[in-house]
């Protein structure tokens, strides 16, 4: 009976190593692609670009014939407007913070701010459900209060942390790739294209390192061909990302277009102060490492260590044979 049980769990063991083998090879064709999905999305926001530019060239701004915003849905748009609170989460702070979480259109800035309105009155209504019906805790009444209020206050604060981790991985992937994007932009440069055309180039190919990065540039390539000032399309990139780094870039470049200085040696200068920057910021982490070991190796090397040195003694000694 004993033996039967055994193969059991063996078939069991077998046939769950297998299936997660298949699954593990079938993932990649499984998954859609990311990388085109989100050119896609980039491409039509750079045909928007075109129609306002054009739309502003030919006819004025601010006729109000050409939208080009999404417009938000309308539920979400009613109970933002009704509760007044468009203007509280709408600043400019908000919309650029949206912006460099890689956030565009108005129905994000919608969907942002109705979660912060009606999260909180989730938050409390589940919290006092739970703590006064569901567990009734033997603590005082305002206790019990104060946990469904500080409950309510983190569902307030979950959708901005959510924004901000989001922004922190959107420029980890452009720090990381940007001075790849700026040797491959100078080789560009030097080979006689100019600079729409070397974003442009730089976009598709660095694309397979950052899909944040490629749509940025993207973004810069379309600003750049339509906005009458280009200065403002260095700028707006700067503002988007939030990165110290492509904003010294930018301003290196909108320099060089001023007063006539070659792209070729600015870009050359700043790829190679980037270069620097993470060849620094890859040391600090190595100089941190030791410090960071000591507790994981006290915990469980040391144990490891010890056990196998003095196991064979401490069984000598406990058996009679030492």
């Amino acid at each position: 009976m004993m033996g039967f049980e055994l193969n059991d769990v063996f078939a069991v063991v077998t046939a769950l190593a297998v299936i997660a083998s298949i699954i593990a090879a079938a993932m990649p064709f499984m998954e859609g692609d990311s990388l085109n999905n989100r050119m896609k999305a980039v491409a039509s926001e750079r045909e928007k670009i075109r129609k306002r530019e054009r739309a502003a060239l030919s006819e004025g701004r601010g006729n109000g014939r050409i939208s080009l915003r999404e417009e938000p849905k309308l539920l979400v748009m009613n109970i933002v407007d009704r509760f007044k609170m468009r203007d509280a989460f709408s600043d400019k702070g908000t919309r650029i913070m949206l912006k460099q979480a890689g956030f565009r259109s108005e129905n994000h800035l919608m969907t942002f701010t109705f979660s912060r309105i009606v999260g909180p009155i989730i938050g409390l209504a589940v919290a006092l459900f739970y703590i006064f019906v569901v567990i009734k805790p033997d603590y005082p009444t305002m206790v019990r209060l104060f946990i469904s209020v500080l409950f309510a206050y983190a569902c307030y604060y979950a959708p901005l942390l959510y924004l901000k981790n989001r922004i922190a991985k959107r420029q980890k992937s452009i720090n990381q790739a940007w001075p790849d994007a700026l040797d491959l932009l100078l080789i560009c440069v030097e080979s006689g294209m100019t600079a729409e055309t070397g974003f442009q180039k730089v976009s598709k190919e660095i694309g397979t390192a950052s899909v944040e990065l490629a749509e940025e540039l993207t973004l810069l390539t379309a600003e750049l061909s339509y906005l009458q000032d280009r200065r403002m399309a260095y700028e707006n990139i700067g503002r988007r990302t939030g990165i110290e780094s492509v904003r010294a870039v930018m301003t290196s470049l909108i320099q060089a277009e001023r007063y006539g200085t070659p792209l070729g040696d600015a870009i050359r200068v700043m790829a190679e102060e980037n270069r620097a920057e993470r060849m620094s910021a890859a040391e600090k982490k190595a100089a941190a490492l030791p410090p960071k070991l000591t507790v994981p190796m006290i915990l469980f090397f040391l144990p490891a260590i010890f056990i196998v040195v003095l196991g064979p003694v401490a069984v000598q000694y406990f058996t009679g044979h030492f």
